[in-house]
């Protein structure tokens, strides 16, 4: 909306052509997000709590969980107002990235909304049934990825519907061109090129799978929502190179006419996630649900799909690997063991608390990871 006005003035006041700068924009979407968060967060947690949207903690669970019981969620509510607005105010909205990102964000925050809702008000502790919120993610996230396989392959947004219809014309068959490739980080040519079926499977996946993953490591004060700030913050960066055709030459990557805006979501991600951090550091005063962690997961998936780096997505978001690999591992051997673990406890956070780590000396040693992580994931801008 902004950018229209602004575009708007400048033609009588050349000053504010400064607003069309893309680099400009991202940092005030940031503040921006982090503004509507500090200033929105006391109004939201009083009214959580007056409608009386307590976290319900398990019983077999840390017993140093106990004590956070009736602590008001579904603040993930907050996150998604501030990227919402943020996002409206600042990106240039007839990018067709721009709204499948908040399609996919608004799409899974409805989901993880229903979920809390029902455990929540209908105290029901179990939400909505896995094979439910698997359905309805299966959905969001299967359109999603079948969009992005002609929006990215399109050159601009009115060609997206005329290759959707050429796939169909041709028995469902159309080569996409290279910028689609999957792309192996730290090696200059390597590529492997996929089909439409081939990149809506592989999209499908990261958007369906980093959802869930910040949803399960979402288990611990401030965990999750700092390490998902970051990964948005450096798919920034990556989107930011990616829009450009001189820096995404120079630097070997695939030029993706209009991936650029999708800085400005990544902007606002970041600002939107420090402003709740300071409501959820510990000791938290909300958190997030399902209703924030799946959105977020379901953006940074989206926006790793657009910029082409589902790889490097794997390797920053290594915490969220790690914590779903965890799981993974801990419900396969206790089945084909009878009853064994792997782990203390899974998700891997709760393992290294009943090993004898503090909270916060998990929170902030996941948080050293994964700056170290985001550190190796930007690397890969240069080192090719």
């Amino acid at each position: 909306m902004l950018l229209e006005l602004f575009q708007w003035l400048a033609q009588d006041i050349r000053a504010f052509n400064v607003f069309s700068y893309l680099t400009l924009r991202a940092v005030l979407a940031a503040a921006t997000a982090l503004a509507i968060g500090l200033l929105a967060g006391p109004w939201v947690i009083r009214k959580l709590t007056e409608l009386k949207i307590g976290q319900a903690v398990r019983s077999e669970g840390p017993q140093s969980h106990l004590s956070k019981s009736g602590t008001p969620t579904m603040g993930g509510a907050l996150i998604l107002i501030s990227i919402c607005i943020t996002t409206l105010l600042w990106a240039d909205l007839s990018n067709r990235f721009v709204w499948v990102v908040l399609a996919v964000t608004l799409g899974f925050g409805w989901i993880g909304w229903v979920d809390d809702y029902r455990k929540v008000v209908h105290r029901n502790p179990k939400g909505m049934s896995a094979k439910e919120k698997y359905a309805w993610q299966s959905l969001v996230g299967g359109l999603a990825a079948l969009y992005l396989a002609f929006a990215i392959a399109a050159p601009s947004t009115d060609k997206v519907w005329t290759l959707m219809a050429q796939w169909v014309a041709n028995g469902f068959s159309l080569d996409l061109p290279p910028r689609s490739d999957l792309i192996v980080p730290f090696f200059k040519n390597v590529a492997y090129p996929m089909g439409v079926v081939g990149f809506v499977i592989l999209s499908y996946l990261v958007i369906v799978g980093t959802s869930n993953a910040v949803n399960l490591t979402d288990g611990l004060d401030g965990l999750a929502i700092l390490p998902a700030a970051m990964v948005g913050a450096a798919l920034g960066v990556f989107a930011y190179v990616v829009g450009r055709a001189d820096f995404s030459r120079y630097l070997l990557f695939p030029y993706i006419p209009g991936a650029g805006e999708v800085a400005i979501i990544c902007a606002a991600i970041a600002g939107a996630g420090l402003a709740f951090l300071w409501f959820n550091a510990y000791p938290a005063q909300v958190f997030m649900g399902d209703v924030g962690a799946l959105a977020l997961g379901g953006a940074l998936g989206t926006i790793a799909v657009i910029v082409r780096q589902e790889i490097v997505l794997f390797i920053m978001g290594g915490v969220f690997v790690a914590e779903t690999v965890s799981v993974m591992l801990q419900v396969a051997y206790f089945k084909w063991s009878g009853g064994k673990r792997i782990f203390r406890m899974a998700p891997l956070h709760h393992h290294f608390e009943l090993s004898g780590w503090k909270e916060n000396q998990v929170v902030v040693r996941f948080w050293i990871i994964t700056i170290m992580l985001v550190l190796v994931g930007l690397s890969t801008l240069k080192i090719r």
